[in-house]
């Protein structure tokens, strides 16, 4: 098989149907030989039913139904694992990505000597705040990893088997897609793309945080060298105060109250020390959780029909 296209439905019932005629219309003039892979993430609404009536028309589609919500990346894993094409065509299905990249990509992919071609948008969508906190979400991600990670990328890309397989042998339970896709390496070629806006998005702002979270302790360890040269920082100081105060008593007798300073150091100080344990923690629970053999997603059920 030339070409598979994968795409995760969660609250997808509204846009399937439309994403199914278009991305259908354009997989034929880039081969006939394509399948469609849906990934059910657990969605609450009737999007199985809405995919499986559709493929009961069409063999081409193939649905991945998961025993439940396992999220966005882990579902794109899954769906990319079991892509059967030598070139495989990731999209979301919300119609924010046109399904007619396909091509433009293709041609893209065609004239390069490059393994993966993914869409960057040409300006980031959304209001004020939300075009802010992007722009330093990946100001933030690029100054404490290692491995840059291109701003306002895209879920778009058409790859290579070869990348697919590679980047399907990373077994992270804690997944950081961008990441992912960026420390695989092999060459990827950027394309600028429009990305549209709909109304309502599955990713709140606590979501959001948790992802920058996320993404900060999974892809660099200089929160903790940060906390040591903090702690080296304080204990400089401190023992440095500490012999001036020494040395006033000592030499020159005088007193300090100080009161309020010391309550307010107390509570600095105190809440430095909990906001690094909490650094500490985080990476722990990592450690603990990338040590269970738990599977990255369960699938229920194969839904198909024989060509």
């Amino acid at each position: 098989m030339l070409l598979s296209i994968v795409t995760t439905l969660y609250r997808s019932s509204a846009y399937i149907r439309e994403f199914y005629q278009r991305i259908s219309r354009e997989a034929p003039k880039v081969t006939q030989d394509y399948e469609i892979v849906f990934v059910n993430d657990g969605s609450p609404d009737d999007s199985l039913e809405t995919a499986i009536s559709l493929m009961e028309s069409d063999p081409k589609i193939r649905i991945l139904d998961l025993s439940r919500n396992f999220g966005h990346h882990k579902a794109i894993m899954t769906g990319l694992a079991n892509a059967r094409g030598e070139l495989i065509f990731l999209i979301d299905c919300d119609l924010e990505e046109d399904p007619e990249l396909l091509s433009a990509f293709y041609e893209a992919f065609k004239s390069s000597n490059t393994d993966v071609v993914y869409g960057v948008q040409d300006k980031r969508k959304g209001a004020f705040f939300e075009r802010i906190s992007g722009a330093a979400f990946y100001r933030l991600i690029n100054v404490l990893s290692h491995h840059p990670i291109p701003a306002n990328v895209l879920v778009a890309r058409l790859m290579s088997r070869r990348y697919v397989a590679s980047l399907i042998e990373h077994k992270d339970r804690e997944l950081f897609l961008l990441g992912l896709w960026a420390i695989t390496g092999y060459k990827q070629l950027p394309v600028t793309v429009r990305k549209h806006s709909k109304r309502g998005s599955a990713y709140s702002f606590v979501k959001k945080l948790s992802i920058l979270v996320n993404a900060v302790t999974s892809f660099s360890n200089l929160p903790l060298v940060f906390i040591f040269y903090l702690g080296l920082a304080i204990m400089l100081l401190s023992g440095t105060a500490a012999m001036y105060l020494l040395v006033r008593r000592i030499f020159f007798h005088v007193y300090l109250a100080g009161w309020p300073s010391l309550i307010v150091s107390i509570w600095l100080l105190g809440g430095i020390t909990i906001f690094c344990l909490g650094i500490v923690g985080i990476y722990l629970s990592k450690v603990f959780i990338e040590t269970k053999p738990w599977p990255y997603t369960i699938v229920q059920k194969i839904y198909e029909k024989e060509l």
